[in-house]
This record gives structure tokens, sequence and C-alpha cells, in this order.
């Protein structure tokens, strides 16, 4: 449980980032923190299942230790910019038609 909540909230600061750093792609505050949540959440799975789920299973196992959550933040934040980048390109190119 507490791999989803960083997964999350790093997903939603990743958005964030991401919106700040490419202005034309920007949702707002909360555009940019709901596609980023949901991005960090999709971002820290496919994370888990490119390595095999080695940092779940280590997690689920009690042994939350710093290598497993710079994954969970790196994964979540990736993530999370990621789909906040690639929503606001939709929303920018469905304004243009």
């Amino acid at each position: 449980m507490e791999q989803l909540i960083i997964q999350l909230v790093s997903g939603a600061i990743g958005g964030n980032v991401a919106g700040g750093l490419l202005k034309n792609l920007s949702l707002g505050t909360l555009g940019n923190s709901i596609a980023g949540i949901v991005g960090g959440g999709l971002g820290g799975t496919i994370l888990g299942m490119v390595t095999g789920g080695a940092v779940d299973s280590a997690a689920a196992a009690g042994s939350m230790d710093i290598g497993a959550i710079v994954t969970q933040v790196a994964g979540g934040g990736v993530g999370g910019g990621v789909a906040s980048a690639v929503v606001g390109a939709i929303k920018n190119m469905m304004g243009k038609s």
C-alpha cells in the first residue's frame, strides 16, 4: 500500500513539474496533478513489471529500503510527467481542429 501512495504522490509532483517546464502542454495545476496521479500509478506498475517485481516483493516482505523508495519515486515521477505531457499534447491537438 505504501508503494502505491509513493507512486501517486510522485506522479502528481512529476505531472506538475512537466507542466511547469512545458508551458504549452500544461493543463493547469489540477489537470497536471490528475494526469500525474494516473501516470504515476501506471509508471510505477510498469516499472515493477520491468524489474521483475523485485522491488514489489522486497516491499511486500516489509523491507522498504531507500533503494525501493527511490525506485518508486522515479517510476511515479517519470510516469506522471509523461502522462501529463501526453494529455496536454492531445488537448492541444484537439483544440486546433
